[in-house]
């Protein structure tokens, strides 16, 4: 099949998070399964310098642009993955990130940035940017891709479309002189369409004209059409049920393999993991802390965010201090969390260390030093750090909920017992009911057979891109055989048949 998947960031050319992993992966997991999947994305600054052997392919004339938009034809790195960068410099040529000034604040024209990102998917998926190649689905990413299932919707001859769902807290929703401005349909602004609490809402366009709508793990899938996770979108997401699906994330392990990895202090092996001791010293000499014999230390790398349940950290800090561990953070987020978490290393600094921003390298560092990996969220679609934390037998402690439940599984006496234990698992969004947890995984600490065992199932267990991606493959077929006609569609399509056929 030819696929073109649409996305707004891609690990190694850009990222901000788990869907720029999740888009550097799958397409190059497609292409080894047989699959021609082609990338394409905004032509950031970033993009621009990482891309191989990128070169001009077509000019493409699209609303939206003072002057033709360039489509630039590259490498995916070390793939064999083509990569189409949409080079709009107005749009896209600026500083920061993807979304956001170098401020941290969202920019403000992030409306028109990304519905010209979709006209120029838009204009590829129906074979009129120049390339002599049309996909058989079209698989888009999260709300900066949303215009685009919608705009194909009712066009003859268009290829099929998949809405994948990465995290539906983020809407791209956008006021009415914004939509004006975009010069789309007028009637797209209703509550049958893409209005939503009188704001246009991005993702809803991939939500309501989608073929099909996946999500990033099967209990995610079934989260989102409840009131508690569902953003207020569960009704239209109850109403598509049909066409909803879960397909776990997965991992590259050529990235994330603990016996390979080159930014490691120490590789190591499940059968030699007495060196990931090395890791351990390292990470406490990156963050500053002294090396402490026999202190577990727990660690957490990610958006510092009320998602990610970090504020339930926070208010632990004194009692955590007292039970002889150390805690390393690495993120960057919300200021409030940022400035109490750098209060903390301040008042303890043997014990407890921040670092404010993100670097890759460090990430990597952090899995294999830490004992014992954080991840308490209020809800996480899939995750992908307890994901690495198990192959880097780093034991991951979890909350109950989407990806998390999918993969972790706690370590109670008949799961030890059974041999299938490989974290731990709380249910209650409390710090109390998340102490319960630290201090159960710190007890198996103390018990070396115990834990190793932990450590090694986690090791073993797979969640590749391989299985994911034969998932996915079968979803493909699945929808180009059996598209989904939006009922505007049909109408539109009775009203050119002959009356005196239409029946």
């Amino acid at each position: 099949m030819n696929i073109l998947f649409a996305s707004s960031e891609v690990h190694p050319l850009i990222k901000t998070g788990g869907l720029a992993d999740v888009s550097g992966s799958l397409p190059r997991a497609l292409k080894g399964a047989k699959q021609e999947a082609r990338l394409i994305l905004p032509a950031y600054p970033a993009a621009i310098s990482r891309a191989e052997k990128l070169r001009l392919e077509s000019d493409i004339v699209l609303p939206g642009a003072r002057t033709p938009v360039r489509l630039l034809h590259g490498w995916l790195p070390h793939s064999r993955v083509r990569v189409y960068l949409v080079d709009s410099p107005e749009h896209f040529d600026r500083p920061g990130g993807p979304y956001q000034d170098e401020d941290g604040k969202e920019w403000p024209d992030n409306a028109a940035r990304f519905a010209l990102f979709a006209r120029a998917v838009s204009a590829i998926a129906m074979n009129r940017a120049g390339l002599n190649w049309q996909p058989d689905l079209v698989h888009c990413n999260d709300w900066q891709t949303g215009l685009v299932p919608a705009l194909l919707s009712c066009k003859s001859q268009r290829p099929a479309t998949l809405f994948t769902i990465h995290n539906l807290a983020y809407q791209g929703l956008f006021d009415w002189k914004t939509f004006k401005s975009l010069k789309l349909p007028v009637d797209w602004w209703s509550l049958d369409k893409l209005e939503f609490h009188e704001q246009v809402s991005f993702i809803k366009g991939g939500l309501v004209y989608a073929d099909w709508i996946s999500t990033v793990s099967p209990t995610y899938a079934g989260e989102i059409c409840t009131k508690a996770f569902g953003c207020g979108l569960e009704g239209l997401l109850q109403h598509r049920r049909e066409r909803l699906s879960g397909i776990l994330n997965g991992v590259d392990y050529r990235v994330w393999n603990p016996g390979k990895d080159k930014l490691l202090a120490q590789s190591y092996t499940a059968r030699t993991l007495e060196r990931k001791h090395d890791n351990k010293v390292a990470l406490q000499k990156a963050f500053g802390l002294p090396e402490r014999a026999g202190f577990p230390l727990l660690g957490h790398v990610g958006r510092l965010v009320d998602q990610k349940g970090l504020d339930l950290v926070i208010k632990l800090i004194p009692q955590l201090i007292r039970r002889r561990l150390q805690l390393v953070v690495l993120g960057t987020g919300q200021p409030e969390l940022e400035t109490a978490l750098t209060m903390a290393a301040k008042k303890y600094p043997e014990q407890i260390g921040v670092r404010i921003g993100y670097d890759e390298d460090l990430a990597h560092l952090l899995e294999a030093g830490s004992d014992i990996f954080l991840m308490p969220s209020r809800f996480e679609p899939c995750g992908l750090n307890q994901i690495y934390s198990l192959r880097y037998g780093t034991p991951p402690i979890v909350r109950n909920t989407g990806g998390l439940a999918d993969t972790v599984t706690d370590a109670s006496e008949a799961n030890i017992a059974a041999g299938t234990a490989n974290g731990f698992v709380f249910d209650d969004v409390t710090s109390a009911s998340l102490l319960e947890a630290i201090d159960r995984a710190l007890g198996c600490y103390t018990q070396p057979d115990v834990w190793t065992a932990l450590q090694r199932t986690g090791m073993a267990a797979d969640f590749s891109w391989l299985r994911s991606a034969a998932e996915y493959i079968a979803l493909y077929e699945r929808i180009i055989e059996a598209p989904f006609e939006h009922p505007d569609c049909r109408q539109q399509r009775l009203h050119k048949i002959p009356a005196e056929l239409s029946t």
